[in-house]
C-alpha cells in the first residue's frame, strides 16, 4: 500500500481491494471504512449501513472467506485482500441456493438485516456445509433481525445446508 500526500494534509493511500472477483485500485483517506468504500466508491449498496458500531451485522461481508463487519474494517486493512459481498453470490443471473432460500422460506420481512445475515451463513456453510440448528444460531448470533423471530432465517439456512431444492432456488 503506497502512501500519497495530499495538499490538503490529510493522508491517503492507493489501495487494490479484490471484491466479488473483480480488483478495485482506489486512492483513500486513511479512515475510509469499508462499509462507506463498498457502498460510497463503488455502488455495491447490498451491504448495509446499521450501528456502525460492529453490533447488528448488517454490514457483515466475507474478507478472505470470513464473516466480518465492515464498520469496523478499514478499507487500508483490506488492501490486497478478497471480499465478497451479497452482490457476489449470484451466478449467472441465479441466485445463490441461500438466496433462493431465504425467499422460500420467507426468512424476509424488512430485509435491512437479510444480506449481513446471508453473509454470516455462507461463511459458516463454506467451513461447516452440514451445521446443526445451534451451530446456525451461533453463527448468525452477530446478526440482529427486528422483524423475523429467526425463525424462518434458521430453517432457510438449515436448507440450503440440506441442499432441498425449492421453487425458484437457482438449482433447477
Amino acid at each position: 500500500m503506497q502512501a500519497i500526500a495530499d495538499k490538503d494534509g490529510v493522508k491517503r493511500y492507493l489501495v487494490t481491494l479484490h471484491i466479488n472477483g473483480d480488483s478495485y485500485t482506489r486512492v483513500v483517506k486513511a479512515n475510509t471504512l469499508l462499509v462507506n468504500f463498498l457502498r460510497d466508491d463503488l455502488d455495491l449498496t447490498g451491504t448495509k449501513k446499521g450501528c456502525e458500531l460492529g453490533d447488528c451485522g448488517s454490514c457483515t461481508v466475507l474478507l478472505d472467506g470470513k464473516a466480518v463487519d465492515s464498520c469496523l474494517i478499514l478499507a487500508v486493512e483490506a488492501d490486497g485482500r478478497e471480499i465478497t459481498t451479497i452482490e457476489g453470490l449470484a451466478r449467472n443471473e441465479k441466485l445463490d441456493r441461500l438466496q433462493a432460500e431465504m425467499i422460500n422460506h420467507a426468512g424476509v420481512q424488512c430485509g435491512y438485516c437479510t444480506p449481513g445475515m446471508i453473509m454470516s451463513a455462507k461463511a459458516l456453510l463454506t467451513r461447516n456445509p452440514h451445521p446443526t440448528e445451534r451451530e446456525v444460531r451461533q453463527a448468525i448470533a452477530g446478526n440482529l433481525c427486528r422483524c423475523t423471530g429467526y425463525v424462518n432465517i434458521v430453517k432457510a439456512i438449515l436448507a440450503a445446508a440440506n441442499e432441498e431444492v425449492g421453487e425458484g432456488s437457482g438449482d433447477e
